[in-house]
């Protein structure tokens, strides 16, 4: 196994999710965090602005300046890109030209053609011939090695990695084909899913005992789950969307409801322990166990359990995770570690 250590760099280090790319990176054994860039930091201690983490953060490392140039010529073999969709691909072009390795966390490079991206997105993608080239990349369900030699990485979407996990493989095994709608998502996020904004439908006021239904019937999101869930399918497979904010500051909770008369939770069971037999970040409970967020917050797991309704004839699927770890920066340290030959868990455990 290599025994080097990485350096690597966060850009957009003072949101939610590069802090949890730092607080995971400042303390990975096997890498050395030496580059944080903030444009609304630069010059700034990480231990001041992060105090939270002065143990592990290295002594005297400012934020730089968010200059795409200037950061494309330092000396990183791994730069995370913890940045709003289209401005990452700014800094994506900047870095592979130069020779570095991206793993990027925004939506930039998560669909599969620029013509879904400008649907869902209202724009013109920024680089259309690196989306092309960019590999997704959930690290239970990507097959195959040739991934790991990508110049830059897209990591999923903390909606869609709740989703996909539980799905994939049955879809994969031929399960079920569900009618358009058939299948309904209802999905709860903590509020840092949002990223920092100072808007009114974000403060502790508004949102402390309150949830509540947005970006529907069409989340962004709804994109790359449709894409990835009809490539495991085979077939085009078409879903019920329903994400909601939730008063809590980090997890994500999902429940998915199919039509499966016929389809047994043994069977559902048997294909689940096939798929993710070994794999440390992937936790099946026991049917009428349910997934809870608090049991998996400041993990990389995701939890998942299933039970039939006799009543219905429907399936009923239930996840958690933490949508700032295994929903973003963990999944992102997880890829690296396994692009990189480290042990999978390493600075995640």
């Amino acid at each position: 196994m290599n025994t080097s250590k990485l350096r690597v760099g966060v850009v957009g280090a003072s949101g939610y999710t590069g802090e949890e790319l730092v607080r995971l990176l400042a303390r990975h054994p096997r890498v050395t965090l030496s580059h944080a860039a903030s444009r609304s930091l630069a010059g700034t201690p990480l231990v001041r602005a992060l105090p939270q983490y002065r143990e592990v953060l290295p002594e005297g490392l400012l934020f730089s300046d968010a200059d795409a140039t200037a950061l494309a010529a330092e000396e990183v073999d791994f730069w995370f890109l913890a940045l709003p969709h289209g401005v990452a691909a700014t800094f994506a072009r900047a870095f592979v030209d130069a020779g570095r390795r991206v793993i990027d966390l925004s939506a930039d490079f998560r669909l599969g053609s620029a013509a879904l991206y400008r649907e869902y997105y209202g724009s013109e993608h920024p680089e259309p011939d690196l989306l092309v080239a960019a590999p997704y990349v959930l690290p239970e369900l990507v097959s195959g090695v040739s991934w790991k030699m990508a110049a830059l990485i897209a990591c999923p979407g903390c909606y869609p990695t709740s989703i996909q996990i539980p799905l994939t493989p049955l879809l994969r095994a031929g399960l079920f084909r569900p009618a358009p709608g058939a299948v309904v998502i209802n999905s709860y996020s903590g509020v840092s899913g949002a990223g920092k904004k100072a808007e009114a439908m974000y403060l502790y006021c508004e949102r402390e005992g309150s949830v509540k239904g947005y970006g529907m019937p069409r989340h962004r999101h709804l994109s790359e789950i449709e894409e990835n869930l009809s490539l495991a399918a085979g077939a085009p497979v078409v879903v019920q969307f329903n994400p909601h904010l939730a008063p809590m500051k980090r997890g994500i909770a999902t429940t998915i409801t199919i039509p499966a008369k016929g389809v047994s939770v043994e069977q559902v069971y048997a294909i689940w322990e096939g798929a993710y037999a070994g794999r440390p970040f992937v936790g099946v409970l026991p049917p009428g166990q349910f997934p809870d967020t608090s049991h998996v917050a400041w993990t990389n797991r995701v939890d998942m359990s299933a039970v039939a309704d006799a009543r219905t004839g429907n399936l009923v699927i239930t996840s958690a995770m933490d949508n700032l770890v295994k929903g973003a920066g963990g999944q992102a340290v997880q890829i690296m570690n396994l692009i990189a030959g480290f042990d999978e868990v390493a600075g995640l455990v």
